[in-house]
């Protein structure tokens, strides 16, 4: 898909970055994950190859966004997300959620369902089984392993923090995409180099999709019809997925294990990338 391009768009406390693949309708709204970033869904993007534009927001407290003040939580990045439909004057659409995008994506259809005319969740959204760890804290650690602890980190340059990157068991390839990904992340002077999301958001949006009332109600409700795309692998491409018993979320919406892909590359990589796009293309795709 052709035509990349970051805008601004105005919200309580600042402005969102919001980047815009492709031209013309549908517009297509993706949510990208707890310590992502907006160019998480470029190969998705991609594979879109021209059936409308895939708005992906930079939630508060990353990427562009990551200026913006708290609190944060789920019902602040659904908020969030309606400021971006009314900015592109889009008033219901698909919308697309990976990992804790998910979680938003069912938070926005359940507080403003009329904006949303169906939800993609990938590898994200349905409760998820607890990690081990006695408090939340602990828990977020066990859950996110590296991508988490890498807040408080420091790289001498973009090489240092991309072989950061490299080195975790997720990402067996490497590619432009992903590269650049990286490199969006990064924020500050050489040779303290860091990543631009914010740890407090970070934490608060944690706690809210693990412990709160709000993505838990919006998933018993389901307002919006819904596809579940599963990642075959875990976090960090380990043989246990991220939702190792899906029987229970099959039971209440279309469900497919995506194969040769974990919780990563199901949405920075094909086979995943192709898939989301399929579905996200295809109005029967409920």
């Amino acid at each position: 898909m052709t035509g990349y391009r970051r805008i601004s768009v105005p919200a309580d406390g600042g402005d969102l970055t919001v980047g815009l693949w492709g031209d013309g309708g549908p517009v297509l709204l993706a949510v990208h994950g707890i310590t992502a970033s907006h160019l998480a869904w470029a190969v998705v993007a991609e594979r879109l190859a021209g059936a409308g534009t895939l708005a992906a927001v930079d939630l508060r407290g990353r990427g562009g966004s990551a200026q913006l003040p708290g609190p944060y939580g789920l019902a602040r990045h659904a908020a969030d997300c309606v400021a971006v439909l009314d900015a592109l004057g889009v008033p219901s659409t698909v919308v697309c959620g990976h990992s804790m995008g998910g979680f938003v994506a069912l938070v926005l259809a359940d507080r403003y369902p009329d904006r949303v005319t169906r939800l993609v969740l990938v590898d994200g959204g349905p409760p998820l089984p607890p990690p081990p760890g006695g408090t939340p804290e602990e828990q977020l650690d066990v859950a996110l392993g590296a991508a988490a602890r890498r807040l408080s980190m420091r790289f001498a340059d973009r090489a240092a923090y991309r072989e950061f990157w490299r080195a975790h068991p997720a990402f067996r390839t490497w590619s432009a995409a992903i590269e650049s990904y990286v490199d969006y992340d990064l924020t500050g002077v050489e040779p303290e180099l860091r990543s631009r999301v914010s740890a407090e958001a970070m934490r608060q949006d944690y706690l809210d999709l693990s412990a709160g009332e709000a993505p838990a109600r919006a998933w018993r409700r389901l307002r919006r019809p819904a596809v579940f795309l599963r990642a075959e692998r875990g976090m960090f491409d380990e043989p246990t997925p991220l939702y190792p018993e899906p029987e229970a979320i099959a039971a209440r919406i279309p469900l497919r294990t995506v194969p040769g892909t974990n919780h990563y590359t199901i949405v920075l990589d094909d086979p995943g990338a192709a898939e989301i796009a399929a579905a996200l293309a295809d109005p029967g795709a409920h």
